[in-house]
């Protein structure tokens, strides 16, 4: 039997590689999937080119705030998979209506659909983010939520909503938080893509303060196989912790972007630290690997390289992006 799942901000980053992974991995049509994204700065329909014809996939144009659209979407559908959000960690310090927007009332939309139209799994896909800073150690998924960000209190808000939604109405809500993620058609905002791409163009890249702060990094792939790992085997309102094993201070990752593209320290200008910056955050990800047996595959090293060499050889992929 086919499951229907609408996949939102499916033309993004994360959900692009999810769509792309998931069609490629069933030879026959046990999934249909149709991909909801507003198509933002950080979305890209070019993201989805290779599955364009694959007659299980459809498009929409639409806002997740768009209640009338949502509803029409969610009646057809069996099941979601929520990754369209507002991430950008900078632009939430700056102004963080748009965050509360998409990534609160957005996902209440989304919810409120589900239950009215008995949906049968909701997939939330959160963030490391909303544990807050950890200085030693790492977060399980009981650990009380202390976001510092903007962003990150607007991904924690919509955590505990759809937890809600589970507890009072037994809506098969199932939250993913997520370390850092990296690979190719990451918009180069995100600090490995914004390093390489300035780089590979001969300019200068910003190292917020010493360079200290410590992020755990998880390849997309890896992320994308843990997230339908929950969708189809997952527990309704259960959170898993997905980890990629891999963590670098913004100094040693800077490090290796500087050896990968032949560039030296020169081309780093460290400047003042960013409001609210968190030194560190690290998950435990021993839950979905006990339960579900997740592994983190990829090695970070070749796969930095692998996605060294994708930007290098798309240029026409991300210079637009840079441009704008």
């Amino acid at each position: 039997m086919t499951t229907r799942i609408l996949v939102t901000g499916g033309a993004g980053f994360i959900g692009s590689h999810y769509v792309r992974n998931v069609l490629g991995s069933h030879d026959g049509s046990p999934v249909r999937i149709t991909v909801l994204d507003k198509l933002t700065y950080a979305g890209n329909e070019a993201n989805l080119e290779s599955v364009r014809g694959d007659a299980r996939f459809a498009f929409v144009h639409g806002d997740i705030c768009d209640a009338p659209l949502v509803d029409r979407l969610v009646a057809a559908h069996d099941q979601i998979v929520h990754f369209a959000a507002e991430s950008h960690v900078d632009r939430s310090v700056l102004g963080a209506r748009a965050f509360v927007r998409t990534n609160v009332l957005g996902t209440q939309i989304l919810l409120e659909a589900a239950l009215r139209h008995s949906l049968g799994t909701f997939v939330h896909i959160s963030t490391d983010e909303v544990y807050g800073s950890v200085d030693v150690g790492t977060s399980t998924e009981t650990d009380p939520l202390r976001p510092s960000s903007p962003y990150a209190a607007t991904k924690a808000s919509s955590d505990v909503l759809a937890l809600s939604y589970h507890h009072t109405h037994g809506l098969d809500v199932r939250i993913t938080r997520c370390s850092n993620n990296y690979g190719t058609h990451q918009h180069p905002e995100k600090v490995i893509p914004r390093f390489v791409t300035t780089l590979l163009r001969g300019g200068r890249v910003p190292l917020y303060g010493d360079g200290g702060n410590l992020r755990n990094w998880l390849h997309v792939d890896d992320h994308c196989d843990a997230v339908e790992l929950v969708r189809t085997e997952g527990s309704p309102g259960e959170i898993y912790n997905i980890g990629g094993g891999t963590e670098l201070s913004n100094k040693e990752l800077t490090s290796l972007l500087l050896d990968a593209v032949g560039a030296d320290w020169d081309s780093v200008d460290f400047v003042a630290d960013r409001k609210g910056h968190d030194r560190r955050y690290a998950v435990d990800h021993g839950k979905i690997s006990r339960l579900l047996g997740y592994r983190p595959r990829r090695d970070f090293r070749s796969s930095l390289a692998e996605t060294v060499a994708w930007y290098r050889d798309n240029r026409t992929w991300w210079e637009p992006l840079t441009a704008a």
